[in-house]
């Protein structure tokens, strides 16, 4: 597993495991209860849904408590004139003539709806270190790249605004 994720990942994993502990997994344990109460366990849907519930409760809990055990902690800090993880950086794409927006971020927090690109992802590992003007490729694969002018970068704070994703 040994994903990259940054101190701030690791607290937000933390907090949603204590959530899920504290309360999700209580009232898991109640609504299973009740739904038992109903009867014949063979034919009650609602205890089915209930207990599957309880395990994906419990499956998540697994999984974060794994990815933090296994997590590598990196640092948020770069030099004020170069990309990093939670700078938000405008590209112009030299071939499309086109400019984009990015916010380098870790595996867990990446949406590319909402712009946000993993450090991990070929984008993300061709902007890391990288300085305003300087024009960096993008390897996609073997056959296959493209190149970038990187325009402005930006540092930004708002880190605890974006969400862990969930599975």
């Amino acid at each position: 597993m040994y994903d990259e994720l940054t101190a701030e990942d690791i607290k937000k994993m933390e907090e949603e495991i204590e959530y899920r502990k504290l309360v999700v997994r209580k009232q898991a344990l109640e609504a299973v209860k009740e739904a038992r109460a109903h009867g014949d366990l063979s034919e009650n849907f609602e205890y089915h849904a209930a207990k599957k519930d309880k395990n994906q409760n419990e499956s998540r809990i697994r999984y974060l408590e794994k990815m933090i055990k296994t997590a590598k902690i990196i640092s948020t800090e770069s030099a004020d004139d170069e990309v990093g993880i939670n700078n938000t950086v405008t590209v112009y794409f030299i071939d499309d003539d086109e400019e984009e927006t990015y916010r380098i971020v870790t595996t867990v927090r990446s949406n590319s709806q909402k712009n946000l690109v993993s450090n991990e992802s070929p984008i993300g590992k061709a902007l890391l270190g990288h300085k305003v003007g300087d024009k960096v490729e993008v390897r996609v694969s073997d056959n296959y790249s493209y190149e970038l002018e990187i325009r402005k970068i930006e540092k930004t704070t708002d880190e605890g605004n974006d969400k862990i994703r969930s599975f």
